[in-house]
């Protein structure tokens, strides 16, 4: 049974929203020599791969000060340092994403999902104007309807304020949407917004098995979600289940923000 039988009992979810980095992308080399060439740019020691594999998800301004501060707390950082070192960082991993690759199963997964009229979205914590390049690259951009960055909107996940973001703008329930990540943050951020998460075992999530986080199901390949492909071993875990705030509670934006959003959709709608 595979586990969007399991999930979705007779039918598929409506709606899939994706986490990015740690669910379809190892972008964690590119990631670790940006913090690196920062690091040596500031006369400080590099960090190597698997101090930054761990410190991922949640967002470059915390990966910056955590990298700072050679720990995961990033306590004992100066504000001012910190700024100079995040431009620093974006110049270095605006340059390119030559050793980032798509995680095996994504591309048959996303596209099986397409075939079947399941509309998907993006929401990632990444900075906006990295995700159309990396997306361009990876060529997998044109599966999403909506892609949500981390500067997208003013909160960014363990918040569900883009997952209900998401939701509103396709007029698809929290009872027929999934999202799919492989953090903490993506599973509180589900569970907040009364959404099942599916995590990925292969992810980024601060060193810890993600199945401490209790999603509704653990794998360690995309196309066990398809009918016939899921191994019957796999982990399976049931949340307590979470409704989703009453009323207009779903996304407040000023008139500015939702501007902004409208131009994001418009050209990631032409990009596609």
């Amino acid at each position: 049974m595979s586990g969007f039988e399991q999930l979705f009992p007779g039918r598929l979810p409506r709606l899939v929203m994706f986490d990015l980095d740690g669910t379809l992308v190892d972008s964690v080399p590119d990631l670790a020599a940006a913090v690196d060439n920062m690091l040596l740019k500031l006369g400080r020691d590099p960090v190597g791969i698997e101090s930054v594999r761990e410190w991922v998800g949640n967002g470059v301004h915390m990966l910056v000060r955590r990298a700072l501060a050679n720990h995961i707390d990033a306590e004992g950082v100066d504000v001012v340092e910190a700024e100079q070192a995040l431009a620093l960082f974006n110049g270095f991993y605006e340059d390119g994403h030559e050793l980032t690759v798509v995680y095996p199963g994504v591309r048959d997964t996303l596209k099986w999902l397409n075939k079947q009229g399941v509309v998907m979205a993006l929401i990632t914590n990444k900075p906006e104007r990295f995700v159309a390049p990396l997306l361009d690259q990876m060529k997998i951009g044109r599966y999403f309807k909506w892609i949500i960055g981390g500067d997208t909107l003013p909160q960014q996940k363990p918040d569900p304020a883009a997952l209900f973001f998401v939701m509103k703008m396709a007029n698809i329930p929290a009872s027929q949407s999934l999202f799919v990540g492989d953090s903490r943050s993506d599973v509180l951020a589900a569970k907040a917004a009364g959404v099942k998460c599916v995590a990925l075992s292969y992810g980024y999530n601060h060193g810890r098995p993600i199945a401490e986080e209790s999603p509704a199901l653990v794998i360690d390949d995309l196309r066990k979600l398809i009918p016939g492909c899921l191994d019957p071993a796999a982990e399976i875990t049931l949340p307590d289940a979470v409704q989703p705030p009453a009323g207009n509670a779903i996304v407040v934006v000023t008139r500015k923000l939702w501007m902004k959003v409208i131009k994001a959709l418009a050209r990631w709608r032409w990009r596609a």
